[in-house]
């Protein structure tokens, strides 16, 4: 076991801080198929939007706190 392993007098390891501040995942785009057009007052592509701009904004927020690192970078 590896609790058995680690010296009481160590502290615990500390996780990295990129596996705990993942980047923000895009949304999937809707299909075609998804929207009805019969004219709906929010419609599938609205809330794609919405998510869009979010996932931006979280994005530039998240590159804010990872200077140099790409999205595609973290896996």
């Amino acid at each position: 076991c590896q609790a058995e392993d680690m010296d009481p007098q160590q502290p615990a390891p500390v996780p990295d801080k990129d596996a705990l501040d993942p980047p923000p995942v895009k949304p999937e785009a809707p299909l075609p198929s998804d929207c009805c057009e019969s004219g709906c007052e929010i419609c599938v592509y609205d809330y794609y939007a919405e998510e869009l701009r979010q996932y931006q904004t979280d994005l530039a927020r998240w590159r804010e706190r990872h200077p140099g690192v790409s999205p595609t970078d973290e896996a």
